[in-house]
C-alpha cells in the first residue's frame, strides 16, 4: 500500500466552497457514507475501514479542511475553521458527487464535525456514528481540575494566534507524535510509513489545526450553546463507540450522549483511541449495525 493513499480508492480534489477543495479518496457503489478523521491524522486512518465498507457501500474519505492535502485557508474570521462550516463542507462534499442524503462516520476531531452536520443538516444525515470524543459543550465541562491535564492540548491551542502555533511548529515531531504514542492502545495499529505521513501531513498543517481548536474553544462552543438550550437533538440514529472515559474522568458518558441523540447505540471498547487502525473489526461491526438501524 502506498501510505498516502488507501488501496484500491481513486482521489479526486473536490471543490466544497470558495477557495477550498478537500482531497477526497472514493470507492464502491451503494448508499453513501462519508468518513472523517480525527486529530492528528488524515483520512489514511480509516484505510481498514473504508476499504471493508467500500464492498457495498459508496465511502467518500477526505481529509478535513485544513488537514492533510486538503486546501488550508488562512483564519480569517472565528468561522473559517468552525464546525459549522467544515460541515457544510462535507455535505458539498457529498452533492459534488450526487448524494443529497448519506450516513456519516467521524472519529475525534472529524466526530465533533459530523455532529455538527447532524444537528444542521437533519434531512441529509441518514445516520451517525461518533468515535471516541464528547460533544464539545460536555468535553470542557468534565475537563476540570487535575481532569483537564488529559486535555492541555485544547487549552494551548485556544490561546490567540501567534504563540501556539510557533511553540508547536518548534517540536512539530514531538507534539504531534506524543499524541500517537499516548492513546494508542496498540501502537503497532500504525505502521511506521503511515506514522510518517501523520507527522509530515500535520507539521505542514499546523496553523490550520490550531485554527480548528481555537475554533472549539470559541464559536463552536456559542453554535452548541444555542442547540443545547433550545432542546435540539439528533433525530437521525446515532452510534457511539468510545473508551470507558467516565470510569477514568468520573462521569456518565452514556447519559451526556442521550442528551444529545434520541435514537442512541452508546457502546464502550477495550480499544485505545485510534480504534479505526486498532479494532477495524469492531469498528466496522459497529457501523453496519448502524446503517441497518
Amino acid at each position: 500500500m502506498d501510505p498516502m493513499k488507501i488501496n484500491g480508492f481513486d482521489y479526486q480534489r473536490v471543490p466544497v466552497a470558495d477557495g477550498v477543495s478537500l482531497q477526497t479518496a472514493v470507492a464502491g457503489t451503494g448508499s453513501p457514507i462519508v468518513l472523517l478523521h480525527g486529530f492528528p491524522e488524515t483520512h489514511l486512518m480509516w484505510r481498514h475501514v473504508a476499504a471493508d465498507l467500500a464492498a457495498d457501500h459508496t465511502v467518500l474519505v477526505p481529509d478535513l479542511r485544513g488537514y492533510g492535502d486538503s486546501d488550508k485557508p488562512a483564519e480569517a474570521s472565528a468561522d473559517t475553521y468552525s464546525k459549522r462550516t467544515m460541515a457544510a463542507d462535507v455535505v458539498a462534499l457529498a452533492k459534488a458527487f450526487g448524494h443529497d442524503r448519506f450516513a456519516l462516520a467521524g472519529h475525534d476531531r472529524g466526530a465533533l464535525v459530523a455532529i455538527r452536520a447532524g444537528l444542521d443538516h437533519p434531512d441529509t444525515v441518514t445516520h451517525l456514528a461518533s468515535l471516541d470524543v464528547l460533544p464539545t459543550l460536555e468535553s470542557w465541562d468534565v475537563l476540570r481540575g487535575v481532569h483537564g491535564a488529559v486535555g492541555w492540548h485544547l487549552y494551548l491551542m485556544a490561546q490567540p494566534a501567534g504563540l501556539p502555533e510557533k511553540m508547536i511548529a518548534a517540536v512539530a515531531d514531538e507534539f504531534y507524535g506524543s499524541f500517537l504514542d499516548q492513546w494508542a492502545g496498540n501502537s503497532d495499529a500504525i505502521p511506521e510509513d503511515v506514522r510518517a505521513e501523520y507527522l509530515r501531513a500535520s507539521a505542514a498543517a499546523t496553523p490550520s489545526i490550531v485554527a480548528d481548536y481555537r475554533a472549539t474553544a470559541g464559536i463552536d462552543v456559542a453554535h452548541d450553546t444555542v442547540d443545547r438550550d433550545a432542546g435540539h437533538r439528533l433525530a437521525m440514529p446515532v452510534t457511539v463507540l468510545q473508551q470507558d472515559w467516565g470510569a477514568a474522568l468520573g462521569f456518565d458518558a452514556e447519559g451526556i450522549w442521550s442528551r444529545w441523540a434520541a435514537d442512541l447505540d452508546h457502546r464502550t471498547t477495550s480499544a485505545g483511541h485510534f480504534m479505526a487502525e486498532e479494532a477495524p473489526a469492531e469498528v466496522v461491526k459497529a457501523i453496519r449495525e448502524l446503517l441497518a438501524r
